[in-house]
C-alpha cells in the first residue's frame, strides 16, 4: 500500500512538472497575478539587462516587442529562459549571479509579465527604408564603422540584428546621444558578459599614440582597433600612458548634421534588415 502511495505521488508530481514545461502554452496566460509576480521576478533576474519595463538595457534587446529574434511561442520562451543563447550575453537560469535559479512556475510568470507589457509594431512603418540604406553607406557615413551584413565598417558594433532587438528611440538616443549607454562587444567564453565598446588613448613607449576601442583587455595586455581598423595588442608595463575614456568614439549627430527625417529613414533601414 504505502509503495503504491509513493508511486502515485511520484507520477503526480511528473504530470504536475509536465504540465508546466512541456504546454505550447503558457498555463498561466492571461493571469494578472502571475504577472504581478513575474513583475518581481523579472526585476531580481532579467532586468539588469534587459532593463526595467523589458524595454531593452545595454545587454539585452527590448522585450515588449510582439516578434521577438530567438522566440516565437510561449515554450520557446520557456527554453530560452531555462538554457540560454549559446554565443551571445543570454546565460541559463540560475547561472548569471542574478538570483539563485528560479522554478518553472517563476519562469511561467516572468513570460506571463513579458507578454503583458508587449506592444503592437505602429501599423505603418516610419521612415523610408530605401533611403535609409543609401544614407547608412552613403552620406551619414554610418559604413565607415558599422557593418549591416557583412558590409560596412569594424571600429563600432554590427547592426545588422539592432533593429530587430531595440526599441525605434533606443537606436535614436544611441545616434544623438552615443555616450549616454555603450554597446557591448566581444563575447568570450571566459566572460559572463562582452567587453564594452570603451574609447582607450594609450602612448607607446617610443612616444606613438594609438586612439581607438578596447577589444580585449586583462592585468597585463590590451588589444585596441584604432580609426582605420588596424589592431594593436600592447603590453600595459611598456606603456607611457593608458587612459580610458566613457566618451564613446562615435560622433555626437546633432540634428544640424543629421536631421530628424534623416534618421527616422535610417531607422527604418534598420528595422527592415532586423526584421529578417
Amino acid at each position: 500500500m504505502g509503495r503504491r502511495w509513493y508511486l502515485t505521488l511520484v507520477v503526480t508530481m511528473f504530470l504536475a512538472t509536465a504540465a508546466y514545461t512541456a504546454d505550447d502554452r503558457n498555463p498561466l496566460a492571461g493571469d494578472p497575478k502571475a504577472a504581478k509576480a513575474g513583475e518581481y521576478e523579472f526585476r531580481i533576474n532579467c532586468a539588469l539587462c534587459h532593463g526595467l519595463g523589458a524595454r531593452g538595457g545595454g545587454r539585452g534587446p527590448d522585450l515588449t516587442r510582439a516578434v521577438k529574434k530567438h522566440t516565437h511561442s510561449d515554450a520557446e520562451m520557456f527554453q530560452v529562459i531555462s538554457n540560454g543563447i549559446p554565443g551571445t550575453a543570454m546565460p541559463a537560469n540560475g547561472t548569471n549571479g542574478q538570483g539563485v535559479g528560479m522554478t518553472d512556475e517563476e519562469i511561467w510568470q516572468i513570460i506571463t509579465y513579458i507578454r503583458s507589457q508587449e506592444v503592437k509594431a505602429p501599423a505603418k512603418a516610419l521612415g523610408n527604408a530605401g533611403r535609409g540604406k543609401d544614407l547608412f553607406f552613403g552620406d551619414a557615413n554610418c559604413s565607415l564603422c558599422h557593418m549591416v551584413e557583412g558590409k560596412g565598417g569594424r571600429l563600432g558594433p554590427e547592426l545588422t540584428g539592432v533593429g530587430g532587438s531595440r526599441t525605434r528611440e533606443a537606436i535614436i538616443d544611441s545616434v544623438r546621444n552615443p555616450s549616454r549607454r555603450l554597446a557591448w562587444g566581444l563575447t568570450e567564453a571566459t566572460k559572463e558578459f562582452p567587453q564594452e565598446y570603451e574609447s582607450v588613448t594609450v602612448v607607446t613607449a617610443d612616444g606613438k599614440e594609438i586612439k581607438g576601442v578596447t577589444l580585449n583587455e586583462d592585468s597585463f595586455s590590451v588589444q585596441i582597433m584604432d580609426a582605420n581598423e588596424k589592431i594593436h595588442l600592447l603590453e600595459k608595463s611598456t606603456l607611457r600612458l593608458f587612459q580610458k575614456s566613457r566618451q564613446s568614439a562615435m560622433p555626437k549627430y546633432d540634428a544640424d548634421v543629421l536631421s530628424d527625417k534623416e534618421l527616422e529613414d535610417i531607422v527604418a533601414f534598420l528595422v527592415s534588415v532586423g526584421a529578417k
